[in-house]
Formats: structure tokens, sequence, C-alpha cells
């Protein structure tokens, strides 16, 4: 017995230094060449600059003269490019494929939409965006959960993502219109009448992994005459509060969709993070918006693509221009904005033209590009992750071949995209 320890003491004093050479996953040193660089919270590009990256994160950044580049690091020359923090997209839909959404519910399996899901994830990577908000399944119940997971655990590539599971909303809300009452279709969306029943259904989706919290406190809206849009609440206020307080107890954030209207209120007054899309805004919406930090998430190209039917169909008004003219205002008052498309009822990989209307309608290049990395960074909770590039932060990265303050389109024809230190698209060779 003390021949076989005496054995493997010295079998291990022979292998020890073998073991300590070998490389670690963690000591695969890059150092990024940028000519310009946005560092994701400031107004202007820096020149000539190194981000040194250790494994997975940024450890230093700063002139290139400054930086001091380990000689086995691998060096990734950008020196003729603009380089950015990975984008945030904070208000996708993976598991959409186009506006035939009810015959998506009706005809595929979770298992295959999972599968597009991945694929549509996978897309809005290629185009820069390294990090996912995912408001809700549509149908697809908990399948967001293994989506982000799977990605998680390296299984597949993708982009990171923090996941809303269900959604929740209520009797006759989102619904599948036109078919018989006698036959039963399945919800898109959790579905709560009750303060009791809301909690309940929020401790539901926490349990099966939601990182934060999507309700629908108003959903149809309809054009007067006059041209005013009507949007009619689906919950109480009490029903929004217990969302709202069950989820923040649990951790968790919320996210609310309502165009405007009572609805939109109550998610103010119950103290949401965010509002999704936030069309019809009026002065008392905006200070309060402002006055308790609570984001405007905007999907303007949405409706841009959807400009032509809503004229037809709500004689001669639309979305569009409601939205335009409460966006620009809130903007010019100091509403926090957060960049959110909507991508899934239009293709996943399109959905950079968001940028051009965020600027057409108000917003600065630099702060269009912020509330893509560092402002929807904050609203996530992940400002310490993702958002900007900073010594700690993951190396999620990209690069676009022009200057996007001066063009913000150029961020339609990202060239170059990092996440985690891993090159996964390169077009400047």
């Amino acid at each position: 017995m003390r021949r076989k320890t005496l054995i493997l003491a010295i079998l291990s004093l022979f292998l020890s230094p073998l073991v300590a050479q070998s490389p670690r996953p963690d000591e695969h040193w890059i150092a990024v060449r940028a000519g310009h660089l946005f560092e994701g919270t400031s107004d202007s590009l820096t020149v000539n600059q190194v981000v040194l990256i250790n494994g997975e994160k940024i450890v230093e950044v700063g002139a290139a003269d400054q930086v001091k580049i380990p000689p086995h690091a691998e060096v990734i020359d950008l020196s003729h490019a603009t380089v950015l923090p990975g984008l945030i997209d904070a208000h996708t839909h993976v598991f959409g494929n186009g506006p035939d959404l009810e015959m998506q519910i009706l005809r595929d399996s979770y298992q295959y939409r999972t599968l597009t899901a991945l694929a549509n994830a996978q897309k809005d990577l290629m185009i820069g965006f390294t990090t996912l908000r995912d408001l809700k399944t549509l149908g697809a119940m908990y399948s967001d959960v293994d989506l982000r997971d799977a990605i998680n655990r390296g299984v597949v590539q993708g982009p990171r993502m923090q996941v809303a599971t269900r959604g929740i909303q209520s009797t006759g809300g989102f619904i599948m219109r036109g078919y018989s009452t006698e036959v039963p279709v399945p919800s898109a969306l959790a579905v709560v009448d009750s303060p009791w029943a809301a909690r309940e259904a929020v401790r539901d989706q926490v349990a099966h992994g939601a990182d934060l919290i999507k309700l629908y406190a108003a959903y149809d809206f309809s054009f007067t005459p006059g041209g005013e849009m009507v949007v009619p609440p689906t919950f109480t206020l009490e029903e929004v509060k217990a969302i709202v307080d069950e989820a923040h107890k649990k951790g968790r954030r919320v996210s609310c969709h309502a165009f405007g209207g009572e609805g939109l209120n109550n998610c103010l007054e119950a103290g949401v993070e965010s509002i999704e899309h936030g069309v019809q805004l009026d002065d008392a919406m905006i200070s309060k918006m402002i006055e308790k930090g609570i984001y405007l998430v905007p999907t303007l190209y949405h409706y841009q693509l959807d400009k032509e039917r809503d004229l037809q169909r709500f004689n001669g008004r639309s979305v569009a221009e409601v939205s335009e003219k409460n966006f620009r205002r809130a903007v010019a008052q100091g509403v926090k904005v957060a960049f959110g498309s909507g991508v899934g009822p239009f293709p996943h990989g399109t959905q950079a033209k968001e940028f051009e209307y965020l600027v057409q309608f108000g917003m600065k290049p630099a702060q269009a590009i912020r509330a893509a990395t560092s402002e929807a960074a904050r609203l996530m909770g992940w400002e310490d992750r993702v958002g900007s590039i900073a010594p700690g932060r993951f190396a999620d990265l990209v690069a676009v071949s022009g200057d996007p303050l001066a063009d913000i389109t150029e961020l339609e024809r990202v060239k170059f995209v990092m996440k985690g230190g891993q090159v996964v698209k390169n077009q400047l060779h």
C-alpha cells in the first residue's frame, strides 16, 4: 500500500508541470485592434484602440500605444472599421415566423417551433444582436427556457437571451378569432381574471424558468371618426398591481404591452420596468415614465411595415402616424428608450432597420446606438455583463465598415460579430 502511494506521489511530481502548462479555455488571449471604437455610453468615437480579451471577458480597453498585448495573443485587425458593443434587441419573438401566427400555433409542434426559434435567434445573432430579450413564446409554453439553456450550455450557438415564457393576458385579449365557439383552440398566453390568479401565473412562469414577466395590459384598439386612437384596458389596476408585485417579489422585471389608454396608465401606476409600444402617450404619461424611470421600447419599424394595411383597415388612419409624433415628444422630454424591434411578425435578421426610424423620428445617432447597447442592458439589469466595451464585460463586439454616427444605416450592414470572445462572423478580413 505504501509502495503504491509512493508511486502515485512520484507520478504526480512528474505530471504536475504538464498539467500546469496545458492551456485552459480562459487563457486564450485576443487583442482586437479597432480603428474607431464606440464603447457604448458616450457620444463620440475614440480612435486607434485595442480591446484585450481573455477567454470570454474583456480585460482592458485603451489606446493602442498604452495596452500591452501578450506575445501569444491572437490579433484581430479591425483597424479600418468601427467597433461597437454587441447589439441588444429588447423586444423579440423568436417563436414568431411571420404574420400567420394562428396557423403556426395550430399546425406546428412545440419541438418544430423551437427549432425554428433557434434558426431565428441565429439570424439575429448574425446581424449583430448578441443579446435578445424575448417576450413570450406565442403558444409554445416554456420552450424558450430550453432554447436559452441550450445556448448557455454551449449545445447550440445563439445570442444571450432573457425569456418571458408564456406571457399573461385576461379573458378576451390575445385570442384566435374566426373559429367556431364549439371548437376549443389553444391560447397564445396564460389567461388570468383576478389578482390571485395573476399571482399564481407569475409564480408558475418563474418556477418554469422565466427571466421576466410579460403582461398584456391592453390589446385591441380602434380609431374614432376624428382620428383619435381608442385603447381599452384588459386588466383592472388591481390585477396589474398583483402581477407586478408578485414579479418583483420573485426578483423579476415586468414588461407591459400597451399602446395607450387606461391599460398603459395601470402599468405606470403599478411600476413596470418597460412599456412596449407606447404608441399613444400624453404629457402625464410621459412625466410619470420619467419620474419612475420606466423605459419605452417603441418598435417603430413594425408600424411602418403595417402602414398601408392600417390605412385601408382604419379608413386612412395608421398606428405609424400616431407612434411617430408621440415618440418624438417622448424623446424630446427625456423618456428613457431601449431598442426593441418586435421582430417575429416580420422576418428575423431584418430588424436593424429600426435604427433608421429611431433617428428619423428624433434621436441622435449616438442615442439610438446607446438604446441598443448600454440602455437596453440597464433595462435588462445586465449592465455589468453586456452593453458596453469595458473590463469585466462579456467580449460581445460588432463592427461596421463606416461611421454609424454619420450614417446610422451602417448598423444594417454589420460585418463582424463576436460573442463571448468567439468570432461568429467576419467579413472584414
